[in-house]
């Protein structure tokens, strides 16, 4: 890929350091027509921001990207001086000559995001990893810069924040900026063989389809005087506060739902929902244990997907469909590419009819594989919407179980709630936007009282 060279490289170099000033850099950058970021090799610069396994995990996936040309990992934020460390030093290890942060490149702090996206340049990427409270924050400046995206999921925790990302896709398409998102699952050679089966009615109607992910339990334990700390919160709330993480439900299922919403090529009307907590809980977080789900899509066909965290109870990670000729299975443990076609409506082994070719590797490689692809040949690739819709059907099943109430497709798309309304301007001093009470209870979702949409 050739591009101009970068002239202004000198000045960046001596006046925009990786640690320097947010003004400075606004300063400076603004000052640079757009042809001067290029580009003066075809090294991909990868810049991290959340630095915890997901974001790690990512980056190995970019860095194991073969025959596109040099990708190197070169910049890395988080508000976690030790974790950062950590990633970084595991990468290298694994990496070596493919992880090129300096120590000037490693920024921590809350603005952190803005001063490693202000050194990249058009064709980097900004990998969003954080949890899920500030990613529209976090992408949205990135877009602002002309960085491509690669984006984590849950996308945001409450309707407001995915409308923020959703006025993006516009943006993003109009300035030919790459987004990918963390629905790796719909980059899988076999998921897709199986899906142009479905559509060429091999399967003939879809009326069914099953979506669980059923695992043990995962409490939250009294965080004494952490308890309303903010940061704190960031760090032991991941999946047991809402704002932070979306919640443990939607953090993990939003898979499932995401592959129910391929397989019926359209979006849920309506989800109805129950759920409820362990007798003697003593999770102090705002989770319950078990959330069971019925997606209706406009045909009036159903999709049932459920969630539960239970000790000694039976496990399953897996998505089935039930056609009106036969059954197939579309995914199976930690998303494996678990796909097979039966002869009728008995899901046995003794009982397939059709296997695909095995993937030769895993989503998450094959995601980064199109992503990088797309960048090097500058083609079309925005997938902000149909992971937002995907995050919008999974917090119509998500406010469905906590309210006990229908929730329908319009009420989503129509709602701007937030769990935390100053995403924008939160700092060290920031009040949390969840309060536990003096014995360390956070509040839980209870039906009449409870709002989330």
């Amino acid at each position: 890929m050739t591009q101009p060279i970068d002239k202004s490289n000198v000045n960046r170099r001596e006046f925009l350091k990786c640690s320097g000033s947010l003004a400075a850099g606004a300063v400076v950058l603004g000052s640079i027509a757009p042809v001067a970021y290029a580009a003066e090799d075809n090294t991909i610069r990868l810049a991290l921001i959340g630095c915890g396994g997901r974001g790690s995990g990512a980056v190995g996936d970019a860095l194991s990207v073969r025959d596109s040309g040099p990708v190197k990992l070169y910049a890395m934020a988080d508000l976690d001086r030790k974790k950062l460390d950590s990633s970084h030093k595991a990468l290298q290890k694994r990496f070596k000559d493919k992880v090129d942060v300096s120590e000037e490149c490693k920024a921590i702090g809350f603005d952190a995001y803005r001063r490693t996206i202000d050194i990249l340049r058009p064709g980097d990427v900004a990998l969003c990893t954080t949890r899920a409270y500030i990613r529209p924050v976090h992408v949205e400046y990135a877009i602002k810069k002309g960085i491509n995206v690669f984006m984590e999921k849950p996308f945001a925790p409450d309707p407001g924040g995915l409308h923020r990302l959703l006025r993006l896709y516009e943006v993003a398409k109009k300035k030919n900026i790459k987004i990918a998102a963390g629905l790796q699952c719909r980059h899988s050679p076999a998921r897709q063989a199986l899906i142009k089966k479905i559509r060429n009615g091999e399967m003939g109607e879809i009326p069914l389809i099953r979506a669980n992910r059923l695992g043990g339990r995962r409490w939250l334990s009294n965080q004494g005087d952490k308890s309303n700390d903010l940061v704190s919160q960031m760090q032991f709330g991941k999946i047991h506060l809402f704002w932070v993480g979306s919640g443990h439900m939607v953090d993990n299922l939003i898979h499932q739902i995401d592959e129910c919403c391929w397989i019926k090529d359209g979006w849920p009307v309506s989800v109805v929902g129950m759920g409820g907590r362990e007798p003697r809980s003593e999770d102090h977080g705002q989770n319950i244990d078990t959330y069971a789900m019925e997606l209706t899509f406009s045909d009036g066909t159903k999709a049932f997907c459920g969630f539960r965290r239970m000790n000694k109870a039976r496990s399953e990670f897996a998505t089935f469909i039930h056609g009106t000729k036969c059954a197939a299975q579309f995914s199976g443990r930690t998303h494996a590419a678990t796909v097979h076609m039966f002869k009728d409506q008995r899901i046995e082994k003794d009982n397939i009819a059709w296997t695909p070719t095995k993937d030769a590797h895993s989503p998450w490689q094959y995601e980064w594989n199109a992503f990088i692809e797309s960048i090097r040949n500058d083609r079309p690739y925005n997938e902000i919407k149909r992971a937002v819709y995907s995050d919008f059907a999974s917090l119509m099943g998500r406010a469905a179980c906590h309210t006990g109430q229908m929730v329908t497709w319009d009420q989503i798309m129509n709602s701007d709630f937030q769990f935390c309304d100053y995403l924008d301007k939160l700092d060290y001093d920031s009040p949390p936007p969840v309060k536990a009470d003096e014995d360390g209870w956070f509040p839980v979702p209870i039906g009449g009282q409870w709002k989330e949409v």
